[in-house]
């Protein structure tokens, strides 16, 4: 029993700092490494697929609250565009709960593998891909200081955002990883949001479409409760420890650490799945 807490202490910080740092939440850890302790290594009693999910999206409320309220302090959030993205992501959150009903764990790992390297090489070619026309058309642009205050200028079309956030809110809920994973890359590609921002604007995201997923997995006793307090509280202070640390490092670093981040996992959950 000592043994299983001081695991999932270990687990929440390390997702939350990590998670904070580079605004992807730590839900992409968070769920590997319940499953690997608690299904592989029988260290946490009843863990499967859909409560690893379930669970790892409620310790994502609190880490997305809790690194929300610290990037706030530092105007890193847009809370105008990231209420738009909203509009999508809660609803396609709340579906790809109840779809995880249907994952086994190596279609768990082979997806979530495919869909982390994914990410990754595309955050790896982001500075080829050319700007869409259309997110560069003035009537969208709208300037946005950061708490240097260097002014931002960029803007999208309300439609498009809601149409991709709602897919990305669907993986959110599916995989229990807060949306963090693919919304902070999608905005630095796509929507050419400067990543310090990107970055501060996902964990209000993640805060968020992680409450409506995490409201689905619950109705669905998708949760193991035992785990979720001890990660949420150590997720608490490992997040608003990795806010604070984002602050030392520059965006490009970030950007090199986030695809990092997302490979190494990506490769272990698909050799996990094959072998």
């Amino acid at each position: 029993m000592i043994l299983t807490i001081i695991i999932l202490i270990c687990i929440g910080l390390f997702s939350s700092i990590l998670g904070a740092l580079v605004g992807i939440g730590g839900g992409v850890i968070i769920v590997p490494a319940l499953v690997f302790f608690g299904i592989k290594l029988g260290m946490i009693e009843g863990m499967t697929p859909q409560l690893a999910i379930g669970t790892s999206s409620m310790i994502l409320v609190v880490t997305g609250l809790s690194a929300m309220i610290q990037y706030n302090k530092s105007n890193q959030v847009d809370r105008y565009n990231g209420s738009i993205f909203l509009i999508g992501l809660i609803p396609g959150a709340f579906v790809g709960s109840y779809a995880s009903a249907m994952l086994t764990m190596d279609s768990f790992n082979l997806y979530f593998g495919i869909f982390l390297i994914f990410i990754s090489i595309l955050l790896m070619v982001r500075d080829k891909i050319p700007p869409l026309k259309i997110f560069q058309n003035p009537k969208y642009l709208r300037p946005h200081i950061d708490a240097d205050g260097v002014v931002h200028q960029y803007g999208f079309p309300i439609w498009i955002a809601v149409l991709i956030t709602f897919v990305v809110g669907f993986i959110t809920g599916l995989f229990g990883i807060g949306g963090g994973a693919l919304m902070t890359p999608l905005m630095i590609i796509v929507f050419r949001i400067p990543p310090s921002i990107a970055i501060g604007t996902s964990m209000m995201l993640i805060f968020f479409s992680s409450l409506s997923s995490a409201i689905g997995h619950a109705l669905q006793a998708h949760v193991q409760y035992f785990a979720l307090v001890i990660l949420a509280v150590s997720s608490y202070f490992g997040a608003r420890f990795g806010a604070k640390l984002a602050s030392n490092f520059s965006s490009d670093t970030l950007v090199k650490l986030l695809r990092t981040v997302l490979l190494l996992i990506g490769v272990y959950l698909i050799f996990e799945a094959i072998f």
